[in-house]
């Protein structure tokens, strides 16, 4: 269920690439024991390990090291503005959509009492910062819906890892108990559309 680890499985399946995976459990703490944290010393999902042993973590940095190997079908864009707006939109949909669900649900997650912030221990879990993010679910809906309204996709009229990013928030954001507005059409016209791609049922 964890939303960045599903970009990237998204990603390389959009690109038709079958790459050997590791399931890490995050929320029995795997990713904060010895093991993993000798992997990347950020105890972050997901990780990318190259034959030689390297890590690429975060999935944008993983998606882009991807796409620059496998450039077709061009989910970063094919021209320099297209690349600008697909990391614009991307990142939108990570800091109005997907942390928003993350403040939601994390701090209302018993079991992360003392994990308030992925990848570390020993913060608690703030309750007061799950109505900030419930409020910032339902902005992030409205400003959506304004997006998809001039355009198929979010990035333009081409699909990308912007449309990646949003499906997953939307999907990661049915644990808070929220989901797209039923007047909000451009949004539910376009969810129908891209959860339906065969990528994407990962």
């Amino acid at each position: 269920m964890a939303p960045n680890p599903r970009r990237a499985r998204i990603f390389f399946k959009e690109k038709g690439l079958d790459i050997p995976s590791i399931e890490v459990d995050l929320f029995g703490g795997e990713n904060l024991k010895e093991d993993y944290l000798s992997k990347t010393i950020w105890g972050l999902c997901p990780a990318l390990e190259l034959d030689d042993g390297t890590i690429i973590s975060e999935a944008p940095a993983i998606c882009s090291y991807i796409n620059d190997l496998h450039p077709e079908p061009p989910l970063l864009g094919t021209t320099p503005l297209e690349r600008a707006q697909v990391i614009s939109c991307d990142r939108h949909m990570e800091n109005s959509g997907m942390q928003s669900v993350i403040y939601a649900f994390r701090n209302g997650y018993k079991d992360f009492a003392l994990r308030g912030v992925g990848g570390r221990e020993g913060d608690k879990i703030i309750p007061e910062l799950i109505e900030r993010g419930r409020n910032g679910i339902k902005i992030f809906f409205k400003r959506l819906e304004k997006q998809l309204s001039n355009a198929e996709y979010i990035a333009g009229n081409f699909y990308s890892m912007a449309d990646i990013t949003g499906l997953v928030v939307i999907d990661f954001a049915k644990f808070a108990e929220f989901s797209i507005p039923s007047n909000n059409i451009n949004t539910l016209k376009w969810y129908e559309k891209v959860a339906s791609r065969p990528g994407t049922q990962v």
